[in-house]
């Protein structure tokens, strides 16, 4: 694991260092997109409304040990300074602006129209500010009969077909354990935005960048989405099953579960001849990939019986010795201890603003000349108000303090 501390403040390294970026989101898709530039060495002044901040500074239990900071607020926040601003007032605005004009990159993920509201749209920055980079991430984006709606992730993953193909395949749809829509959203939005960065690296034009949630979501249906477009048919539920490959799917082994994943031809055969199957080879119903698609309640229900016979770890040995594809089904202690995740540096330790250890997973980026900045921990709200102010626009304490009484920071 890395190690910082909050004891100063650190100058952003890593390509994006000499950006900034005006922070105005909040729950995850949002603050995925920004966090992921910030970890890239941008200067992030995320943007809270004074007394409550992001939604998610409220998503508890549970907390980070010791922090007071919620565990999901400090999971998308890192490398981020906080600044009270109440965008709704005129003051909060001029301010809003006045930053704005000092920044590269502004990311926001309200509703079509609302930051418009407030004189923050895109349409009413552009002409000021030519250059801004300027990414909406939005459930549907800022077009098309739906754009008006609020966007959440599993309403996202209903509509997008993930749910219909995810569960067993005579239960109820299900969602990802994991808000993949939101995540991809953010995902998505950070890529959108170095691609702009090029743009304007090389015309000095900025654009917006137009991220709709459903939109990221249809496009990562991958070889699911090609599957219905090739065929025309809905593809059913098939639990942990492939549905192009087969086997590749969960067995039950004597005291547990594994994954077996055998993805080519050449790959089942040396699997039958290690385990005294060869006569499957021979067999029209096993001896290519189609085939075994084709008959996959006869592959599978053979297969289950031979795994059966051994433990987890014997048949993880057992395949890892010739090279066919397996793994453990691990719960999360599991992951975070595994040698190769530690290995990887797949954590992070920080230390919070009183002092305290924080642990947050790492960014998996891994750059050979510019790597990843682990400079800030998850700001306390408002932590940086007086700072930002101060550095960005030159307010005085009299003027903070006054901002303050105001309730416009």
């Amino acid at each position: 694991m890395s190690n910082s501390t909050a004891e100063a403040m650190p100058q952003p390294s890593g390509p994006l260092a000499g950006l900034t970026v005006f922070d105005l989101t909040r729950v995850l898709a949002g603050p995925t997109c920004v966090q992921m530039l910030a970890d890239l060495g941008a200067n992030v002044i995320k943007i809270e409304k004074p007394g409550s901040g992001d939604d998610t500074r409220s998503f508890v239990p549970p907390e980070m040990p010791g922090t007071g900071q919620s565990a999901y607020f400090a999971g998308a926040n890192r490398n981020k300074r906080s600044l009270t601003l109440d965008i709704a007032t005129s003051e909060g605005q001029r301010i809003a602006h006045d930053l704005i004009g000092r920044c590269d990159i502004l990311v926001e993920n309200f509703k079509v129209g609302t930051l418009s509201r407030y004189g923050l749209g895109y349409e009413q920055l552009a002409p000021i500010h030519p250059s801004l980079i300027y990414c909406s991430i939005t459930g549907f984006g800022q077009t098309g009969p739906y754009a008006a709606r609020p966007g959440y992730d599993s309403l996202i993953q209903a509509m997008g077909g993930i749910m219909s193909l995810t569960g067993a395949p005579d239960g109820e749809p299900m969602k990802v354990g994991v808000p993949v829509a939101d995540l991809f959203a953010g995902l998505y939005g950070a890529i959108g935005v170095l691609a702009a960065l090029r743009h304007r690296e090389a015309t000095g034009e900025g654009q917006q960048v137009d991220i709709g949630m459903l939109d990221t979501h249809v496009a990562w249906l991958a070889n699911q989405g090609m599957n219905y477009l090739a065929t025309g048919t809905n593809p059913p539920r098939l639990g942990n099953q492939h549905p192009n490959i087969v086997p590749y799917q969960v067995f039950a082994t004597a005291d547990g579960h594994i994954v077996l994943s055998i993805g080519n031809d050449a790959s089942f055969a040396r699997f039958c001849n290690r385990f005294g199957l060869d006569h499957l080879i021979e067999n029209s119903n096993f001896a290519t990939n189609a085939a075994r698609v084709a008959n996959r309640t006869l592959v599978t229900e053979t297969l289950a019986a031979v795994l059966s016979r051994h433990s987890s770890a014997w048949w993880l040995e057992a395949l890892e010795a010739i090279k066919i594809g397996c793994g453990p089904i691990n719960t999360l202690d599991q992951v975070f201890t595994d040698p190769h995740v530690i290995a990887r540096n797949n954590l992070v330790d920080l230390t919070d603003q009183s002092g305290n250890p924080i642990t947050l997973v790492a960014n998996p980026v891994r750059l050979s000349a510019t790597p990843v900045d682990y400079r800030l921990p998850p700001p306390i709200l408002g932590e940086h108000t007086d700072e930002v102010l101060t550095d960005m626009l030159g307010l005085s304490a009299t003027e903070i303090a006054a901002l303050r009484r105001d309730k416009i920071v």
